[in-house]
């Protein structure tokens, strides 16, 4: 079993994560999805997440093998929510999950949700709100398997994105 290790993204970093992200969307779009089609993420968006300090990485072995961006600040879309939220207070929105596919290892995904959750934690905020296309059966499998209820529909970008939160304590 590898030891998953999370982290700030660092500008030395940047290439790495390009690279992890380029491999989603080629995943995405091999899968049959729209999402992720549309030039978005792109390196502006991986570099402001980093000048930002939400982008983080996953390690495992030193190798980079995995990103998230991990954001203390409302997310507007979410305001906007067809449906209801389980709280009304703080909470972390992570956008952007991508795991390699140079290695592809299995639990990547669930790793970085974890790894969310303990550094919400740390920082005293107990709610974790994400959404993810209607067709990422990856991400809806792990948000599943982790106890994220389903709350509703949020729109990003002109698209209706199913969106989940998990109440920590």
């Amino acid at each position: 079993m590898n030891k998953f290790h999370i982290r700030k993204a660092e500008q030395a970093d940047k290439g790495r994560i390009w690279e992890i992200i380029q491999q989603a969307i080629a995943l995405r779009k091999e899968q049959g999805s729209r999402q992720w089609q549309d030039g978005y993420p792109n390196e502006d968006v991986v570099q402001s997440d980093i000048d930002k300090g939400y982008g983080h990485v996953v390690e495992a072995d030193g190798k980079i093998i995995g990103y998230v961006a991990i954001i203390f600040d409302i997310e507007p879309a979410y305001n906007a929510i067809d449906g209801k939220w389980l709280s009304d207070g703080e909470y972390v929105g992570i956008h952007r999950l991508a795991a390699a596919q140079d290695p592809h290892v299995k639990g990547v995904g669930t790793a970085i949700m974890q790894g969310v959750e303990e550094i919400a934690v740390l920082n005293g905020v107990y709610s974790i709100k994400v959404d993810t296309n209607f067709d990422n059966g990856g991400m809806l499998h792990v948000f599943d398997k982790l106890g994220y209820q389903y709350c509703g529909e949020v729109h990003f970008r002109g698209a209706a994105r199913r969106a989940f939160e998990k109440l920590l304590k």
